[in-house]
Parts: structure tokens; sequence; C-alpha cells
């Protein structure tokens, strides 16, 4: 058993402004129409070397395997099957924008039953549906299982997912989206990261390009996520978004600091400000250690064995040291919480300290 205690002592500082990042237009920010549509379907695994679904557990398998056969003539009649070589699963696939008839995809493969690998397997003909209930692309070949396992009498062995697959480029697609880029009005552009500095940017970026090439301003931010690009009337929509996707912008975030107390990962952002701290980080640690022993009776006495408990404890303190931490910048912030000599989850410790002390400019983000 181990107990740590960790103190802080916190005194507050000014602090300095931050500079931001350029990025490419088409970086940071993607086209409300030029999202992925997702797929999904059910389907069978066939020619698995006995790793497939027990029918008498998983009883829609069997019922799909019934169904798939009668479909092709074959009558099915005549008592239950129990080869393992067939598995249910559900096929899903991103449908890109703008895809045309004819263009493959790839498909993801997943096990509903109790298969144990899909590895080796052939996905039959299977159609992918949308949220519309309409068929977009049918899939079928086979399956890519980067997995394994392996078992003998008194030990086994798995490395990976094994009832999990991939079909590359094995879906076709059938049926193209019913919206067209070229009828659209205007373009609208949602931000991966929602800042409304980064959204203004945007729009007087594109309104000095638009002014240079068409005369006037066309582009609105919304809000923080959303800029309204409107479309000139002699301008080529697709030729229009092709010069705005390079148009170069200076980006802006919150200020953050991400903490996984699981993994002891520290993520720390470039705007992170940390007021000047005086930090006194001491760790007491307690072990408490059971050694029993075992005493035995003397030769040909009628004594009986007994454990004698035998219990070491021991104290020991680290870290007494007192450290100035000054984050002016990123740099100088790693270097003063390096320089106290500490582990991560004692860094983690300090540095929700210092946000209670309210010297952490940041938001701290917990995982």
């Amino acid at each position: 058993m181990r107990i740590a205690l960790c103190a802080l002592a916190l005194v507050m500082a000014p602090l300095e402004p931050a500079l931001s990042a350029n990025s490419r237009i088409k970086d940071i920010a993607s086209l409300q129409s030029g999202r992925d549509n997702q797929l999904i379907g059910y389907g069978l695994v066939v020619g698995l070397q006995g790793t497939g679904d027990s029918l008498r557990s998983s009883p829609f398998t069997d019922q799909s395997m019934r169904a798939m056969l009668q479909n092709l003539g074959i009558s099915t009649q005549g008592g239950q099957s129990n080869a393992k070589n067939v598995a249910a699963v559900m096929v899903t696939a991103n449908l890109p924008p703008f895809a045309s008839p004819g263009s493959r995809i790839d498909v993801t493969v997943s096990s509903l039953g109790d298969a144990t690998s899909l590895r080796g397997g052939t996905l039959v003909m299977t159609s992918l549906t949308g949220a519309d209930g309409q068929i977009y692309a049918v899939a079928q070949g086979s399956v890519v299982v980067s997995g394994f396992n392996a078992q003998g009498d008194a030990a086994a062995v798995q490395q990976g997912i094994t009832t999990s697959g991939r079909v590359p480029t094995g879906a076709i697609i059938e049926r193209e989206l019913p919206s067209k880029f070229k009828d659209s009005v205007n373009l609208v552009l949602q931000l991966r990261n929602a800042d409304f500095t980064t959204s203004l940017r945007i729009a007087d970026t594109i309104n000095a390009y638009a002014a240079a090439n068409y005369g006037a301003p066309i582009a609105e931010a919304r809000d923080s996520q959303e800029v309204v690009v409107q479309k000139p009337r002699t301008a080529d929509l697709a030729r229009l978004m092709a010069d705005i996707e390079n148009l170069v912008v200076a980006t802006d975030s919150p200020a953050r600091v991400v903490i996984n107390e699981r993994t002891g990962t520290i993520v720390i952002g470039a705007d992170v400000r940390v007021s000047r701290v005086a930090v006194s980080y001491g760790t007491l640690t307690v072990q408490v250690q059971e050694t029993p022993q075992i005493i035995q009776p003397e030769a040909f006495s009628r004594g009986e064995t007994a454990v004698q408990p035998q219990t070491d404890i021991s104290i020991r303190q680290e870290g007494d040291q007192i450290a100035i931490v000054d984050g002016p910048d990123l740099r100088t912030l790693v270097s003063g919480l390096n320089s106290i000599g500490i582990k991560p989850d004692g860094i983690i410790a300090i540095l929700q300290g210092i946000k209670s002390a309210g010297a952490l400019q940041a938001e701290l983000v917990l995982q």
C-alpha cells in the first residue's frame, strides 16, 4: 500500500500575448456540401475454416444462409446444418462526397454472432443503404484481417482483433447523391475547431481576395464555426472553391492543457501561460509489506504447522525542494516543470493545483 501526498504554494504574475500559426483554409475548414455519408448493410462471410458462427447460438445466421440459398434456387429443406464456416456480419462504409456510380470504396466487416475469426473469409454480395433507406453501394470480396489467434491444449495467444476486417475497394457505388455541387448558390465552410477569431479571419481573407478579383466582398462569418461565401455571377463554383481553399489564414484557438491520468499523458498547447508560481512538491511514500513465516513442529512431536505473521513498514519522503515556475511561453513552462525533477503524475497534480489557484491561464481537460 502506498500513499502519495503533495503540497503546492503559488504566487501570480502578468502574462504576454501569444503568436498565431498560418494555415490554408482547406486544412482548417471543410465544405458543408462535401461531407461523407455513412452506409450500412447486413451480410454473410463464407469460406471460414471452422471459425464461423455456431448456428444454434446464432439462429439469424442460419436464417440468412437459408434465404440466400433459396434466392439462388437451392432447396434448404431437410434438417439443420452444423457447419461453422459462415458468419453473419455488419458491413459499414463511408460514401465520399461527389462519388459517381462505378467508383469503388473500402468497407469494414464486423462479426455479429459468436464467430472466433473472419480470417480467410469472403463477403458475399451485400447491399449498403443510407439513412434514407436507398441502396447506394454493393459490397463483395475477400476479407482482410490483421489480427490472429493461436491456441493449444494448455495455452492460447491472440494479437489484434480477428472478428473484424476490411475489404479494400470492395464496394461499387450504384447510386449518386441527389444534390450536385454545381447546383449550390453559395459555399458554406465549417471550421474543424470552432473559434470566432479564426472564423472572422477566414471571412476577411476571402473578402480581400474577392475585392481584388470580383470587386465586392462575398464572405460572411455566421458564427464560430460557419463562414458563408456567396457565389459571384461571373464565377465558376469549382474554380472559386479551388482558389479559396488555398488562401492562408492566421489561425487561433483557446489555450488548453489535456491530461490523461490513466496513461500519465500531458499535452500542453502553445498558447498556455502560467503566472509566476513557487511550487513545493513533496512525496511521502508509505510501504507496507507482509512476509509471513511458516513454523514447523519438532521432529516426532505432535505439534502442528503454524503461520507467524510478519509486517515490515517503511516510510520514505522525497522531493522537499521549492522551485519557481514562470511560463510566459511554452518552452519556459516545460523547462520549469522539468527542473523540479518529478514524474508525470506529479506534474498532473501540480497543474491541477495551479489551475485551482487561478494561475493557469488555460482550459484544463481531464480524460
